[in-house]
């Protein structure tokens, strides 16, 4: 099968998977809220429970996929994930619908950008790093399309019949798509006379240097998750906080959706010529950048859209940098066990912190927040900034 069939099959189950998961209270928890008369605690606090668990188990699936292979894995995510959202769509009680979430967790880490990277470098192989950046693309267009559609169907049909309408996708589109287009498990062979020479590129890391690589890289995400969950949990509510209007705020958040976008386009344009670390000090310095031009332009309309702008494009590099980085420096043998392991105190802060910037912004005010927020993104930074020039590539 052409290569660009599995990207292709393979973006279409990302955005089906992101749009029902992860984006899916961005447009269906006030419905929520209204119908069942649930607070927002529970309502979010479910969700945040099942990034929890994805985190825990995120070592777990990445071995899988290693062991199994991506299409077993993701196909087994498919069937998790619509049993979740069938739930979900019999939530008429509290229980129920932090069963589903509950269930959507581990189906989250098996569908989504964790389990697809490694699954899709099984059978790209050497095209890997070109290949995670066209994915990433059908990724950033998943909230720009279940946003207006999940939106739809709740006014339609209600927010529980949107659910299975969500476990229909995952069940008839997005589980065969994945047995179709997966390898078996094994990277896939071809005849020693058609095989590609090895592209020249520095040695895999090893021993010691492997180990201090994979701390730092795990910092890196993880201290850039702390900002980009914080703030996009609350960008709407942020904006308004620090004097724009409702509409002024809506605008300003619907803006980091297709700078994320461009930004990925531009990878897949100029990516040829920009090394792998070059593109992760890009992608991690742009968020303290955007955080102080925010900041020290006293949250004047410019520096908003500056920030907008700036902030969707590493949000839209970052995605790309934590499939490639840890390609290029640990290889894709065990790739998805190194994936589970970098990303598990991501995926676990990610849970935690939404909430605890709540309380910042309610003890302190989003100014102070944003300062905080720098904090972290600078660190990011430097950790990346560390890893370029002790492991260049």
């Amino acid at each position: 099968m052409p290569l660009w069939r599995v990207i292709t099959a393979l973006g279409i189950t990302q955005i089906i998977g992101w749009g029902t998961t992860y984006y899916a209270l961005g447009a269906l928890s006030m419905d929520i809220a209204a119908d069942r008369h649930w607070s927002k605690f529970l309502i979010f606090g479910a969700f945040s429970a099942a990034l929890l668990i994805s985190g825990f188990i995120s070592r777990a699936a990445g071995r899988a996929i290693d062991t199994y292979g991506g299409q077993r894995i993701m196909a087994m995510g498919s069937g998790l994930a619509a049993l979740g959202c069938l739930i979900l769509s019999f939530a008429t009680e509290p229980w129920i619908y932090v069963l589903g979430w509950l269930v959507l967790g581990p189906a989250m880490r098996l569908i989504l950008y964790d389990a697809a990277f490694p699954a899709l470098a099984q059978v790209a192989r050497e095209k890997s790093r070109r290949s995670i950046s066209y994915l990433t693309l059908f990724g950033g267009l998943a909230s720009t399309v279940f946003w207006p559609v999940s939106h739809v169907l709740s006014q339609e049909i209600g927010w529980r019949n949107a659910f299975l309408v969500y476990a229909l996708l995952h069940l008839v589109l997005c589980l065969p798509l994945h047995l179709l287009v997966l390898g078996q498990g094994d990277e896939r062979q071809v005849p020693a006379d058609q095989e590609a020479p090895p592209p020249v590129t520095a040695p895999v890391l090893t021993g010691a240097d492997r180990n201090r690589a994979m701390i730092a890289f795990a910092a890196v995400l993880a201290l850039n998750g702390i900002v980009f969950s914080s703030i996009s949990a609350h960008v709407v509510p942020l904006f308004e906080g620090l004097g724009f209007t409702a509409a002024a705020a809506v605008t300003l958040a619907a803006l980091i959706g297709p700078s994320q976008v461009a930004s990925r386009i531009c990878d897949i344009l100029a990516g040829h010529w920009v090394k792998t670390m070059t593109l992760g000090l890009i992608a991690v310095g742009l968020l303290p950048l955007a955080l102080v031009i925010f900041t020290g332009g006293h949250f004047a309309l410019w520096a908003a859209l500056t920030f907008a702008l700036l902030y969707g494009m590493s949000n839209g590099l970052m995605s790309i940098i934590k499939g490639i980085v840890p390609l290029s420096l640990f290889g894709r043998q065990g790739y998805g066990l190194v994936i589970g392991t970098l990303t598990t105190p991501q995926l676990i802060l990610n849970a935690i912190a939404p909430t605890l910037f709540a309380i910042v912004l309610d003890q302190f005010g989003p100014g102070n927040g944003l300062t905080i927020a720098i904090f972290f993104a600078l660190a990011s930074f430097a950790a990346m900034v560390w890893l370029a020039r002790k492991y260049p590539r």
